[in-house]
């Protein structure tokens, strides 16, 4: 990730907070919000909110992160815009004959022969693919013969729009060749153009870069390399990307939306261009290290017998050098202490629903002293999961509500090359978006609340305090949720409803997809509210917000029980 890119996700907003102590006039105030759909008048669960300073615990400012990971191609067709898979034709490494998958054939055996050898001219890439053409402008097919790429899941080509085709070229003779989009099939030519050379100008390597403009729009166009002159060339992919564009800013876009508050991403980060590593970040474009401050030893490979004697070379090397970084430990130390030094361990889960639910108590009896958990990995997983299933998403949800409590956490972004959505599980972490740097309030349910779970924390938007309750009802019926908020700062004269935000379906198993990318996502409405009688709504199977507003008096002065007068805020 270059610099701009980075600064661009450190740059959503910093939230501080603001508590306060006593009511002036009461000890304990009553908060109900009143929702379309109640019917009981008596609620079934009471949320009790201590909103006073002392009870008050600060979340740390890094509670929760985004992982960088080379998986579903996070990295290249995904952040990083390039539309051909395997450009390099090396997957699975430089050896001959590589892997040129998904690059395939355009004709048959009979006209073209396809091979891979080691007469790049570049060091980091030393694959080039030969194509030996048999046939003849008579022999050949109209089209020509010569391979496509369909990309990751075919490219995306857009009416009206650019793009540039950079490679390398050579050849034993004269070369007439046309660089194309065409449909997923081939029967379709979006956008063509003809590279026609001399032997003398391509009988050695040699940079060649049309612009493709798309007559058509295709979200499984495939690029297409084709010939109908006879004789051997070599072809080196250089780019293709679509209007010069080379990042994916609606993917930066929602990862930003999440608000994180560090990254997680592979480690030749901190040292400096002269180093082993950091010259290969340099190399790639990235003088400057990184700001990393934590390093994970391993990855859930603490039961090998090899890994306690390596990590504590590692962990001596790593702290002698850079002194300042927390070195993070790959085995559990939340049911039991570690028998080796850490400043954290490594924490992954993957489980059913229920039993994600069910872990919202995970961390509530581990110790506060010694290394700190970084929950690091975590989701339903199995047939709970589906592709992104909305009952996957509340246990989650649940699981974050306990890690909220306890403090210290993914992202679930489907995309191909032309659209994109959040699963379920995508947007229960917006809903976590404030957590980071905010104070959490106690908060006690009291009731049948065998399928709740709740938190609450106070933070600050601007100018404005709130405080915001987070409930998931893991249950098939809807729940009526009395709030009572004691420990109010003198100066808040009341609290008062602001927005109700909820994330439910018709059925547990509901998903967003390509066809239906917001078939479950939040439902923000005004919240209506009234400081006598009235309840919050929980929808079964729901996670639910709501946002209170803290309001100031303007003018202070002695308060009665006889002389305040109750107001309602529609």
């Amino acid at each position: 990730m270059d610099t701009e890119s980075w600064k661009f996700l450190r740059s959503v907003c910093i939230l501080s907070f603001l508590l306060g102590s006593c009511f002036v006039y009461q000890s304990l105030h009553v908060v109900v919000i009143a929702a379309p759909e109640q019917q009981d008048t008596q609620p079934s669960v009471t949320l009790q909110v201590n909103a006073s300073k002392v009870a008050g615990r600060l979340i740390p400012d890094t509670l929760f992160r985004i992982l960088f990971e080379e998986i579903n191609h996070a990295g290249a067709g995904g952040l990083w815009a390039e539309l051909v898979s395997n450009r390099g034709f090396e997957a699975g490494g430089q050896n001959t004959p590589s892997n040129i998958w998904p690059w395939s054939i355009v004709g048959d055996q009979s006209s073209i022969y396809v091979a891979t050898d080691r007469s790049s001219p570049f060091e980091r890439n030393k694959i080039a693919l030969r194509m030996d053409v048999i046939c003849d402008s008579n022999g050949c097919p109209s089209g020509g013969v010569g391979v496509y790429n369909p990309g990751y899941w075919g490219m995306n080509s857009e009416e009206g729009k650019k793009y540039k085709v950079a490679f390398y070229v050579r050849s034993t003779g004269d070369i007439d060749l046309s660089v194309s989009l065409t449909s997923s099939d081939g029967s379709l030519t979006l956008a063509s153009e003809k590279i026609i050379a001399s032997t003398s100008d391509v009988s050695k390597w040699t940079k060649k870069e049309v612009v493709l403009e798309a007559k058509g729009t295709d979200h499984g166009a495939r690029l297409q390399l084709t010939t109908t002159k006879k004789g051997s060339l070599w072809i080196l992919i250089k780019s293709l990307p679509c209007q010069w564009i080379l990042t994916r800013n609606d993917l930066y876009q929602m990862m930003v939306d999440i608000k994180p508050r560090f990254i997680r991403f592979p480690e030749f980060a901190r040292g400096d261009a002269n180093s082993t590593w950091g010259s290969v970040r340099a190399s790639m474009g990235r003088q400057e290290p990184f700001e990393l401050k934590y390093v994970a030893i391993g990855n859930e490979d603490c039961g090998k017998t090899y890994y306690r004697g390596n990590y504590i070379v590692f962990y001596d090397a790593i702290k002698k050098a850079y002194p300042d970084i927390k070195i993070i430990s790959n085995c559990d130390g939340s049911s039991s202490p570690l028998d080796h030094p850490a400043d954290y361990y490594d924490f992954h889960i993957y489980t059913s629903a229920s039993s994600l639910f069910s872990m919202y108590h995970q961390f509530d009896g581990t110790s506060r002293k010694g290394p700190k958990a970084f929950v690091s990995e975590y989701a339903v997983t199995g047939k709970d999961a589906g592709t992104g299933s909305l009952l996957a998403a509340l246990a989650e949800a649940a699981f974050l509500i306990g890690l909220e409590k306890n403090r210290w956490n993914p992202d679930a972004i489907v995309f191909n090359s032309s659209h994109l959505y959040g699963t379920p599980s995508y947007w229960v972490q917006r809903f976590f978006a404030e957590s980071s740097g905010s104070t959490l309030l106690s908060s006690e349910l009291k009731g049948n609340s065998s399928s709740l779970v709740a938190s609450v924390i106070s933070w600050k938007n601007s100018s404005q305090d709130y405080i915001r309750i987070k409930a998931v009802n893991f249950g098939d019926n809807s729940v009526n949720l009395k709030v009572l908020v004691t420990g109010l700062d003198p100066n808040v004269m009341k609290v008062s409803g602001s927005k109700r935000t909820v994330l439910t379906s018709t059925n547990v198993m509901d998903e967003n997809s390509f066809t239906q990318p917001e078939k479950v996502v939040p439902q923000e409405s005004l919240l209506e509210m009234a400081e006598e009688d009235l309840t919050v709504v929980l929808p079964p199977h729901s996670l639910s917000s709501f946002d209170l507003l803290k309001e100031s008096a303007k003018i202070r002065k002695p308060v009665s029980d006889s002389s305040y007068q109750k107001t309602s805020t529609m």
